[in-house]
């Protein structure tokens, strides 16, 4: 497969989603996704890392670079943890990052990630919760299951649907390789250089 890639297995999510749970109306109390993203209205998100609202300028959302942890990240620190350890592994800097649930029967419509940070960089799946999520990337598809770590090209016509019984949970997070964090601070390179294959290590 060229769009997914199964990069870890059997990661303990007990403990993750514990975290979650202990905070019961977490995914009730952020509702920009699904309000200002229509291809997510059906999603809940708990923000962990958003753009950094200072550093837009005159740049649309979709080409901000710079990004920053939430204040209400600060609930999850296994999250962080996990986040700040994958960043290291995998060798990328650590940009935008949330945990998305897809309650059963609702979908992410199709849709590609446009605009100069998502083409620069690479978008990872830790499934937390689920029987098996669906996502189809191109004309690609695969069952994600609870535990695994996945990278997928985000470049492509995208989609997933929860079809199971029980939530899906995800934490959906950005890297920038670091081979290629230089050329955010240079427009000219960044209009270069392609989006990077994702390297396990």
């Amino acid at each position: 497969m060229k769009n997914f890639r199964l990069l870890q297995a059997q990661i303990d999510t007990i403990p993750l989603l514990a975290e979650i749970a202990a905070s019961a109306s977490a995914f009730d109390a952020h509702r920009g996704r699904q309000e200002k993203v229509k291809v997510q209205r059906e999603a809940l998100a708990i923000p962990l890392r958003g753009l950094r609202v200072s550093a837009i300028g005159e740049r649309e959302r979709r080409d901000v670079h710079e990004s920053r942890w939430t204040s209400g990240s600060q609930a999850y620190p296994l999250a962080r943890a996990f986040l700040k350890k994958m960043a290291r592994k995998l060798d990328g800097e650590l940009s935008r990052a949330k945990i998305v649930c897809l309650p059963p029967g609702h979908r992410v419509y199709p849709h590609i990630d446009r605009g100069e940070y998502y083409r620069l960089r690479n978008r990872y799946h830790l499934v937390l919760k689920s029987s098996g999520s669906w996502m189809c990337a191109g004309e690609e598809e695969v069952r994600m299951r609870t535990g695994e770590l996945w990278w997928f090209d985000n470049d492509q016509l995208h989609e997933a649907r929860n079809d199971g019984d029980d939530d899906r949970i995800h934490l959906i997070f950005d890297l920038l390789p670091r081979a290629r964090a230089a050329a955010v601070t240079d427009d000219d390179a960044a209009r270069v250089l392609p989006k990077p294959d994702a390297k396990v290590h």
